[in-house]
């Protein structure tokens, strides 16, 4: 990859008043490592060249593991300009190591972070550049929030001793033949893919600690895996029979302008899509079918909802002759006592998605259906942290040797 140099101005700490009461005033531009595309392929084949551009510059040498209390971490952000970029800046506002010193977006290259979303304004960050003018040479770790099909290239080409947490879909799916299948095109970055761990944390930690490229899982996989996954492994209930009903606020569909999300099409109503096809089905049965050991078909109806956050996953399914509801209940209490961010919840509360809006929390609780021998599970997440960019953050963390809950103890907000 060649030759690895300090760029001259060190971007500032996330969690810092600007300067001066200018935002960024005193931050210089990254230079150095380009990315270059290819042309006249499909997608975009990227290299990454690095420059010296100081022979009196001292070399930044990458963190790769058991960082140290209070050292800190190098952070690249890779799509910034959307909504789990900008939930990434927020939750690291707070973190106490982990420090961004290069974030992307090709739209929106050469402007400050703060004009693009006006609610991070306070937090003193380095300008918006383009992803091939950014400049890896004072990063330890990359959040990867890129649109889906444009990042296997891109991760490709970067740096190969950086830790990378891909929040993207394209690699998530372990065989790549289903891959094709459910996004329209061949893998570009096979070799990776046969890297990448999956990062549901809860449920992969062991592999996720020791990982250089995790996978993060999507938001309707999250709320779903989470109570079925265990549940499979122990054989309380049948896999021949999962019937799931999910429900997304907005921001699941990102940031871009869509007529379909705009207000007056979406307000005053409940809209189920991607029926029999939502690209989310393969990553869920992918979880499902190695818990059971055997092929996992699920019936999945996923649904936007007008609300801008929040998620929540009732699941319907049928127990093993001889289980009960509480049989249920105990088994996902013993997996998730202790856990800092997975809760079952108590008697007959019913887990809603107010109460973890802004939070990593799951919340989570079992239900005896009318219908003897089912039960129904409903579980809720905010779509944007524990679906995405918290999620994400709890990942990093376990990669670097850091307690998984650093800089994740927000509480939910409320009301």
């Amino acid at each position: 990859m060649g030759s690895m140099a300090l760029a001259g101005g060190a971007p500032a700490r996330v969690g810092l008043a600007p300067k001066n009461g200018v935002f960024g005033s005193n931050l210089k531009q990254c230079t150095g490592f380009m990315l270059k595309t290819t042309p006249n392929v499909a997608f975009s084949s990227v290299r990454v060249r690095a420059s010296l551009s100081s022979s009196t510059q001292k070399q930044h040498s990458p963190k790769t593991s058991g960082v140290k209390s209070g050292e800190e971490v190098h952070i690249a952000v890779l799509g910034a300009s959307g909504y789990t970029g900008a939930e990434i800046v927020r939750l690291l506002a707070n973190h106490p190591q982990f420090r961004i010193k290069v974030m992307t977006a090709d739209r929106k290259a050469g402007q400050q972070f703060g004009s693009v979303f006006p609610h991070l304004i306070t937090q003193d960050l380095p300008n918006l550049v383009a992803v091939k003018d950014a400049d890896f040479s004072n990063v330890d770790a990359v959040f990867c929030c890129l649109p889906h099909g444009t990042t296997q290239e891109i991760i490709k080409g970067l740096p190969q001793q950086l830790k990378i947490v891909d929040l993207s879909a394209d690699f998530r799916l372990r065989d790549i033949e289903e891959y094709a299948e459910w996004y329209g095109h061949s893998h570009m970055a096979p070799e990776l893919q046969q890297e990448a761990v999956y990062g549901l944390t809860e449920v992969l930690r062991d592999e996720i600690k020791n990982a250089r490229l995790v996978a993060n899982p999507g938001c309707y996989p999250t709320s779903i895996q989470l109570p079925l996954v265990p549940l499979i492994k122990a054989k309380l209930i049948k896999v021949s029979n999962i019937i799931i009903d999910a429900k997304s606020g907005v921001s699941g569909a990102g940031r871009g302008a869509k007529e379909a999300n705009l207000y007056t099409e979406i307000a005053e109503g409940i809209h189920a899509y991607g029926i029999k096809g939502h690209r989310h089905v393969p990553e869920i049965e992918q979880g499902l079918s190695e818990a059971a050991k055997s092929k996992v078909t699920i019936s999945f109806t996923p649904n936007l909802i007008c609300m801008k956050r929040g998620m929540q996953s009732t699941m319907f399914v049928e127990m093993e002759p001889g289980v009960t509801v509480n049989d249920l209940y105990q088994h996902l209490n013993a997996t998730y006592e202790g856990e800092e961010f997975v809760k079952l919840l108590h008697g007959s509360s019913v887990p809603h998605t107010r109460h973890v809006v802004g939070s990593n929390y799951c919340f989570m609780n079992v239900f005896e259906d009318r219908i003897p021998g089912r039960a129904i599970i409903i579980s809720v997440i905010d779509n944007l942290v524990k679906g995405a960019s918290g999620q994400a953050v709890q990942n990093l963390n376990l990669m670097m040797g850091l307690p998984e809950s650093t800089g994740l103890q927000y509480q939910p907000l409320f009301p």
